[in-house]
């Protein structure tokens, strides 16, 4: 399947599991220039419908549900909103690139493969970036988005991946994967096998975090890392988003023809789960990826 030029502003593609919508994807956003615009989830859904992703918040408009964003790509802004300057802090500048849908590779209900390029605010291409998202159902109150991605340099010389706390902005590592969930009225709890809150798992590399939503209509998102194991990037006070980092304290380089390779598996359920049903999850997410 090929996208043209027509497809510009296309509906999203839904993600159906059992007949019911649990993700939207819209592929080719029309975004304003400084989100950095960018294909995204939202909204993702519980197996009951609920909720568990936020768009452009007015806290941080450039947080778009699901997405894959860095800030910092060689100079380029794909994160959207401020861009942290040593010296002067966060500043806004013309630096904002888009990622670009370029072909379709296949298209279902449950699955979608395409082919993007990120390119800078000049408009050079900078990355191709192949993605596959799959929506895998696990059990009744339960299932799993696989959020998979290939980034290659087009450039002819090494590209740098950074964050704001690479550029020197403390504590600030994001930039990858990145997901902005929807807190509402409820009370959330953040889980590792180890270690509990924000505190504790920010900059953490651990094998899963979850986080647990209780009140009304509570949920439980349940992140696996199925490679690299990057740092997470934990936020649950101001906003509620858990991110992997691809350059936490350093950044990270990639040759001519080279980028990085990432997969995340995040459980979405229904119900403020306990350990013992999280940890059911885990495996069950692990099963997946070793199928």
């Amino acid at each position: 399947m090929s996208g043209g030029a027509g497809d510009v502003g296309a509906e999203p593609r839904v993600l159906r599991l059992d007949g019911r919508a649990v993700a939207d994807y819209v592929w080719r956003p029309e975004l304003p220039e400084g989100l950095s615009p960018r294909p995204y989830l939202h909204p993702v859904r519980t197996p009951s419908g609920t909720a568990v992703t936020e768009l452009m918040p007015e806290d941080h408009r450039h947080h778009l549900g699901v997405s894959l964003a860095v800030a910092d790509v060689g100079g380029a802004n794909f994160w959207g909103g401020r861009t942290f300057v040593a010296g002067r802090g966060p500043v806004t500048l013309p630096n904002h690139g888009v990622q670009r849908h370029h072909r379709w590779e296949s298209a279902s209900d449950t699955a979608l493969a395409h082919e993007l390029r990120w390119t800078g605010p000049g408009g050079a291409a900078l990355l191709r970036e192949r993605r596959r998202i799959a929506a895998v159902p696990l059990d009744e109150r339960a299932w799993a988005l696989d959020f998979g991605f290939e980034l290659t340099n087009l450039t002819a010389s090494p590209l740098a991946f950074a964050s704001p706390a690479v550029n020197g902005r403390p504590g600030a590592g994001y930039g990858g994967f990145f997901w902005r969930a929807r807190r509402g009225g409820r009370r959330v709890r953040v889980v590792g096998p180890d270690a509990a809150g924000e505190r504790g798992l920010h900059g953490a590399r651990t094998a899963w975090l979850s986080l647990h939503a209780s009140g009304e209509a509570p949920w439980t998102l349940v992140f696996v890392a199925a490679d690299e194991g990057d740092p997470w990037f934990v936020r649950s006070g101001d906003y509620l988003g858990v991110g992997a980092s691809l350059a936490w304290s350093a950044p990270l380089m990639a040759a001519p023809g080279a980028g990085p390779r990432r997969r995340i598996i995040t459980v979405v359920a229904d119900g403020d789960l306990d350990r013992p049903a999280t940890l059911a999850l885990v495996a069950a997410a692990r099963a997946h990826d070793e199928a």
